[in-house]
């Protein structure tokens, strides 16, 4: 470990207790694993191509959210169409 980490007493015996093997995987990681990387895969694949037309001032706000998020903003539209179509984003309930 690096020496500008000090490690408090609880901190040295957890790394202590880890080092001498005493922790054993729950079985469950395996599995949670493979379920989140299905997910991503999902999420991810891109097979398809679509041309659509938005209001500059929505791409705008679009673009201007994406860049708060850190993400580039097609990435983060198809984010939002993803959870939209998954069931993850729901319609505003519209009060007339």
């Amino acid at each position: 470990m690096s020496e500008k980490y000090k490690l408090d007493k609880e901190e040295q015996e957890i790394l202590g207790s880890y080092e001498r093997g005493e922790w054993k995987p729950t079985g469950r990681g395996r599995a949670r694993l493979d379920r989140f990387k299905k997910y991503a895969v999902a999420t991810y694949r891109k097979d398809k191509r679509i041309n659509i037309r938005i209001s500059s001032g929505d791409l705008e706000e679009l673009q201007k959210e994406a860049l708060e998020e850190g993400l580039p903003y097609q990435t983060f539209i198809t984010s939002i169409l993803h959870k939209y179509a998954s069931g993850r984003l729901r319609k505003k309930e519209q009060y007339i």
